[in-house]
């Protein structure tokens, strides 16, 4: 997936306007969404070698995914820890 940086202004017939609207909605989506499947539609993706080496850079990465229950717990810590400093420092209830 690139990083959406580009930004371009079209104009529209309000029926135009309208039918993406209408499509979008149908199909949970946003209108630049819509328009961007249109694009990649009509002219084609990336080939298979630059996603390949798209995949290949995705893979070498090493990040660590948590889940959210461990965020919650981090969390959880990282709230405990503060409310015992305030407590400790005579600031807490």
């Amino acid at each position: 997936m690139h990083m959406l940086s580009e930004r371009l202004q079209i104009l529209l017939s309000p029926e135009q306007k309208q039918r993406l609207e209408s499509e979008a909605r149908s199909r949970g989506i946003s209108v630049g969404g819509l328009v961007r499947e249109a694009i990649e539609g009509a002219l084609g993706g990336p080939s298979p070698e630059v996603r390949a080496r798209a995949l290949e850079r995705t893979r070498a990465r090493r990040v660590a995914f948590l889940t959210p229950q461990e965020i919650d717990a981090i969390l959880d810590d990282a709230k405990n820890e503060r409310w015992e400093r305030l407590v400790r420092d005579g600031r807490g209830v």
